[in-house]
């Protein structure tokens, strides 16, 4: 068994963030999202693991490496173009060779992992196994319509009018007749080879594909919106403790993680909430549901409900909430006259001003 883990979009949804930086790596509680990935497949007994990967390919590799921190071996199989989740698995065709894999997307993330699901696939071992989650939004989603029994019926790629409300999680099991499925197919309206054909196309050939319904927690990372609500989830889930320095005039409430080297002064942090290693927070207010990497300087400042990525200064600031702000920022007050912005702004940023 292997598995192939998709690192290759350009992630437009987060940008300006994914300008420069892989979107895989944008990190909620601090860690970035494929790290979870990676975890979620050791942990489901995986070790032999394929990462396609494709302009960001250098800063993946930094930071995921041979794979030996997570348990597992890692090979990096180069896309040059995204063009569809069954094209990812087209280029990797020569890696995977006659093995059965799981194809995870690299920016989705699942809570409670796979293991069961993949126990569930080697035990009957149908061409195609898929995960299901209900949505208020499928049209947003590939889209699955099952028959009265359950059984997978019709697949569709962001349908205009869905037929159901059962969107498919980014997590797919296969085995090597899938292979005959991808070359079987053409590019879609939007030119992409999509994997919801490919399945389809075992459909269609009477082959097995079953699923199963996620009850616990998922959720596509490719905006800012879910971002921020899976840095929630995750959070939620912390245990308090504090590696780093507090003094007597800060207070710590609820589920707080102060890294190594972090120095708490004349603060009010409350939790769940997490500071990175060597971030120094005085005179401020950090709220629930707040992240905030290494190496940051946040002063006289208040936030809540925020993803703050290392190297940023925040400094006499009132107040930031539901906000992702990248590496090496900084955030100051406008000067009080005369009354203008001046604004400096990557691409496809989006900013709201009080007139």
């Amino acid at each position: 068994m292997k598995a192939l883990v998709l690192a290759g979009g350009s992630g437009t949804r987060l940008r300006p963030l994914t300008h420069t930086s892989a979107k895989q790596l944008v990190p909620v509680a601090n860690k970035p999202i494929l790290f979870y990935v990676l975890e979620g497949i050791a942990e489901a007994g995986v070790t032999d693991v394929g990462i396609v990967v494709g302009d960001t390919a250098e800063e993946i590799r930094a930071a995921v490496g041979d794979g030996s921190r997570f348990g597992i071996s890692v090979t990096y199989i180069p896309q040059h173009q995204p063009l569809g989740l069954a094209h990812a698995v087209r280029t990797a065709r020569a890696w995977l060779g006659e093995d059965d894999f799981v194809m995870y997307l690299g920016d989705n993330f699942l809570l409670g992992g796979i293991s069961a699901q993949l126990e569930e696939f080697r035990v009957r071992r149908p061409a195609a196994q898929i995960m299901l989650t209900r949505v208020p939004n499928p049209s947003a989603f590939g889209v699955a319509t099952l028959d009265d029994t359950g059984r997978v019926r019709v697949l569709e790629e962001k349908p205009e009018f869905p037929k159901s409300d059962l969107a498919l999680v980014g997590v797919y099991f296969f085995t090597p007749v899938v292979h005959a499925a991808v070359d079987a197919i053409q590019p879609s309206a939007r030119g992409e080879l999509e994997i919801t054909d490919a399945i389809q196309w075992l459909l269609d050939q009477n082959l097995p594909v079953t699923s199963s319904t996620v009850d616990g927690y998922w959720k596509d990372t490719g905006n800012a919106t879910d971002m921020l609500e899976v840095n929630r989830s995750v959070l939620e889930s912390l245990a308090p403790r504090c590696a780093g320095a507090v003094d007597d005039e800060s207070e710590l409430v609820g589920r707080v993680v102060i890294e190594e080297g972090a120095v708490i002064v004349r603060s009010r942090i409350v939790g769940p909430a997490v500071v990175g290693r060597g971030t120094r927070v005085e005179g401020s207010y950090i709220g629930p549901f707040t992240s905030v990497g290494e190496d940051c300087t946040i002063a006289d400042s208040e936030i809540e409900y925020s993803i703050v990525l290392a190297g940023t200064a925040i400094d006499g600031v009132r107040r930031i909430e539901a906000s992702m702000i990248g590496r090496q920022v900084q955030v100051t007050p406008a000067p009080r006259s005369p009354q203008a912005h001046r604004l400096i702004l990557g691409d496809h940023s989006k900013v709201q001003i009080r007139s």
